[in-house]
């Protein structure tokens, strides 16, 4: 008994010691780490102000009211928050602790962002509150629960066919079942060829591709009329494709980024909304994986042209539409080789560069119809006569007249690009010419459907008539 006694003392004095013990080395690793995550996490879910955020654009960022952001925080005046404030989020219901959003990048899914911060799929659509995939387009706002540590995956491993759950999970050094995990699968059978998951290790690029494709970037969001870029960077050499808004993607190799890249032009007149981007990547090995994952196309909010009036004959359906067709044509062909190097340059002189009569995508009416046209060019300023120059480098493909255009020239810049130059007095180039950027091709005029002497200049991007202006004042790719 005496025995026991004294062992039972020691014991607790044991248990006292490493629990002190404990407390103070959890005490010594608190001292470093931030500022919010030295006090309890809190029973609900709050947003720490960073500089540059106003009630707006944080409740803008949780999809909440600002009225409703002033109503949970008591706040008495919304134009003045402090850095460091903490704000709770009202409408979060089950869901604590502080919170940070990030951009959605290219590459990633709901399943794929909630593997690499090991975060439940449950909760990741909850906090969000997602009622579609496709909400998660590229560049969305994106909640997630604040970390001390490194998201817990990050190093992807693609299931082959005829691969076994279990020799893959072997090679990494983990359980059959700790790999179906992290597949979100319940059980290692239930897991698919040509599955992405998440094993733990460094981050190596976009979560929901292959292991070949190193990074996916493009724009995060499309302007009715602007060209989207689409850029994928490869650990081996891929072959890729893929659709949007019904146009084919054409990736081309790239020598200044090493990579593939895509350009795309969104219509004038698209519905602005969520559409999917449809990949297609094939591996050395002929391998093929599909992704898909939407973009948002905006407004571009183009102003309203007064009513134009012209000939009748000029509107006739029976005239405009062959010639149309004649320009789909002339611009359908995807040229593998880039000829043009930079950023377009002028198609006038430097007094006119910034003078235009009407510009691009602007609502037209023909002789009091309704708003039912667009202008799918960029109109310069310009006398009968005035010279008028080359965009860029590339092949003349057309040189010629048409009724609606008047005098016309259309020049392949290569890779699905394309500058048509209309209503010209005079054309000084031919089909099949090679011209550089800066070259005279014309001089303008008042031929065709106009109401006075311009430049009607228009560029095409793989099939779609693009605002001017972007490639006037961006480098592409």
């Amino acid at each position: 008994m005496r025995l026991c006694l004294k062992h039972n003392i020691r014991f607790s004095l044991f248990k006292k010691a490493l629990w002190l013990g404990s407390v103070l080395l959890f005490s010594l690793l608190s001292v470093n780490t931030w500022a919010y995550a030295q006090q309890t996490p809190p029973d609900m879910p709050v947003y720490v102000v960073q500089p540059g955020d106003t009630a707006w654009s944080i409740a803008q960022r949780f999809s909440i009211s600002v009225d409703d952001l002033v109503t949970a925080n008591g706040l008495d005046d919304a134009s003045r928050l402090d850095v460091g404030q903490e704000l709770v989020i009202p409408g979060l219901f089950g869901v604590q602790g502080y919170l940070q959003t990030i951009e959605m990048p290219w590459g990633e899914t709901i399943r794929s962002l909630s593997r690499k911060y090991a975060l439940p799929l449950e909760t990741f659509i909850r906090l969000n509150r997602l009622t579609s995939p496709a909400e998660l387009y590229a560049g969305a706002n994106v909640i997630l629960p604040v970390r001390e540590q490194q998201p817990l995956t990050g190093r992807r491993v693609t299931l082959r066919a005829g691969d076994s759950p279990l020799e893959v999970a072997g090679t990494l050094g983990i359980s059959s079942w700790e790999l179906a995990f992290r597949g979100d699968a319940v059980s290692p059978v239930l897991l698919l060829p040509q599955d992405v998951l998440l094993v733990p290790g460094e981050s190596d690029g976009p979560g929901a591709l292959l292991p070949a494709v190193a990074a996916l970037d493009g724009d995060t969001s499309v302007v009715q009329g602007q060209t989207l870029r689409l850029h994928i960077q490869a650990n081996e050499r891929i072959q890729a494709n893929g659709a949007l808004l019904g146009f084919p993607l054409t990736f081309f190799a790239d020598t200044s980024t090493s990579g593939l890249v895509a350009l795309q032009g969104i219509p004038a007149l698209q519905t602005p909304g969520l559409y999917p981007v449809r990949l297609e990547i094939k591996e050395p090995d002929g391998t093929t994986y599909r992704f898909e994952q939407s973009i948002a196309v905006l407004d571009g909010e183009y102003a309203y042209d007064p009513p134009i009036i012209v000939a009748p004959e000029l509107m006739d359906p029976a005239i405009t539409a062959p010639e149309d067709q004649q320009l789909y044509d002339a611009t359908a062909p995807v040229t593998p080789q880039r000829y043009w190097q930079g950023q377009f340059v002028p198609p006038v002189d430097a007094a006119y560069v910034d003078c235009w009569p009407s510009r691009y995508g602007n609502r037209r009416s023909y002789n009091n119809s309704g708003y039912v046209y667009f202008h799918t060019g960029l109109d310069f300023c310009g006398q009968v006569g005035h010279p008028i120059y080359a965009v860029a480098d590339g092949v003349v493909v057309f040189a010629g007249e048409t009724v609606v255009r008047g005098n016309m020239s259309i020049i392949d810049h290569g890779w699905g690009v394309y500058s048509v130059y209309a209503h010209q007095s005079e054309i000084d180039i031919q089909e099949g010419e090679v011209v550089t950027a800066g070259q005279l091709i014309g001089k303008v005029g008042a031929t065709g459907r106009v109401t006075g002497p311009h430049l009607h200049l228009e560029v095409w991007v793989n099939g779609v008539q693009v605002d001017p202006w972007q490639w006037l004042t961006n480098t592409y790719p």
